[in-house]
């Protein structure tokens, strides 16, 4: 079977809602993660073959197929397709899993994943509640209801689902969620986060672009205690998550390019990795934050390896009871674990956050001189992707 090569990845710093990316229309932020591609790798435009993007709510400004109004916004010619995708917080992961396999099947030989999500600009839930509220409709189907009586399914019921199954206390959740702000605070304090990052003008909503270019992950405390975490309302009164041991709502995109052994001779193309495994898995729609945990021992399973033999993972810190429950089974050693923080500190842009994630653990992979790489995340609807990758120096 053919291989598939990430050949290039990149990733805006995350804004926080209303902060420093919250001018950017969506479309013309995911089309500055796309020239950046082509201008690091130096390939023709026209040659990319797709372009497949991750976005949850696609909606307002992200709606009529953002994929192509990125391309469209974009140096890439017109001849250049594009389509979205929505596997919730999976949805630019399932883009880089779909790009492979185009690759890998031998369909296409150049194919650019990528994600994006303005949290700013079309709100969490816009997708869904805008309609309800409009007398338009809930996608909770009768059937699914007859399925699931009396449940309403929830990401915050879920987080707090796992907290109780694995014996989570608030106070193991609150030291988690310093502990990510620190790795990023380091990360950002040494420099580790340059490779990866792609500068682009900070533009507040509501006020001209600035020239001040926007280079740093906005949702980082610098001066994150303990005490300020452990004091941070509960979500849920009888409940153990609060929104500091949750992810950041956040504006952000990324993306990476896919090619095949044949574009990287064609096009000179030096490779960051190789796809080495992908899957996805349904789980528990309640509960729904749990997928990663089978997700990863099935994956391992397939790809003949050992939970030892992965260098580096990033796991999506939706909320700080999911990495620590896949720690706490797979065992893992947690200095491999999200290194240079998560999802708590840096932000946690839904439809991007596939793309990002991997732009992140090739980064950790390259600097930290690791072979084995794993991501994977929990998705709404009780899914997870898993991806795998090998580095290449």
């Amino acid at each position: 079977m053919p291989e598939a090569f990430i050949v290039a990845a990149t990733r805006t710093a995350g804004g926080r809602r209303n902060g420093r990316l919250s001018g950017w229309h969506p479309a013309d932020l995911a089309a500055e993660v796309l020239n950046a591609l082509v201008d690091r790798t130096s390939v023709d435009p026209a040659a990319v073959e797709d372009v497949l993007m991750g976005c949850v709510s696609q909606v307002g400004e992200q709606s009529t197929n953002v994929a192509r109004n990125a391309v469209l916004a974009s140096k890439l010619p017109e001849s250049v397709p594009g389509t979205s995708i929505d596997r919730q917080c999976g949805s630019s992961q399932q883009a880089l899993q779909f790009a492979a396999q185009a690759v890998m099947s031998g369909t296409q030989d150049l194919v650019i994943a990528a994600g994006v999500e303005s949290m700013t600009r079309v709100p969490m839930f816009t997708s869904s509640e805008l309609p309800r509220k409009n007398g338009l409709g809930f996608y909770m189907s009768p059937r699914v209801q007859q399925r699931y009586p009396g449940v309403e399914f929830s990401q915050f019921t879920g987080a707090e689902m796992i907290a109780r199954k694995y014996g989570l206390k608030k106070d193991q959740l609150d030291a988690y969620a310093l502990e990510s702000h620190r790795r990023a605070k380091a990360a950002t304090e040494a420099g580790k986060f340059g490779p990866e990052i792609l500068p682009v003008r900070a533009w507040k909503q509501g006020e001209a672009a600035s020239e001040e270019m926007h280079t740093v992950d906005e949702g980082i405390r610098f001066d994150a205690s303990l005490e300020a975490i452990a004091g941070v309302k509960l979500l849920q009164a009888d409940g153990v998550i609060t929104a500091a041991s949750a992810s950041q709502l956040c504006d952000g995109a990324a993306g990476v390019m896919v090619a095949s052994e044949k574009a990287v001779k064609t096009f000179n193309l030096k490779p960051l990795a190789r796809i080495h495994h992908l899957s996805v898995m349904g789980h528990d729609p309640v509960v729904m934050l749990e997928a990663p945990i089978p997700a990863t021992q099935a994956a391992l399973r397939k790809a003949g390896l050992k939970i030892g033999d992965i260098d580096a993972f990033e796991v999506n810190e939706a909320f700080a009871p999911v990495p620590l429950a896949w720690l706490q089974v797979t065992g893992a050693d947690p200095e491999r674990l999200n290194v240079n923080g998560g999802a708590i500190a840096l932000g946690h842009p839904l439809g991007a956050s596939g793309a990002k994630l991997m732009t992140t653990l090739l980064n950790v992979l390259q600097q930290r001189k690791g072979r084995w790489g794993l991501q994977t995340m929990c998705e709404g609807g009780g899914m997870a992707n898993v991806t795998i990758v090998e580095a290449l120096r």
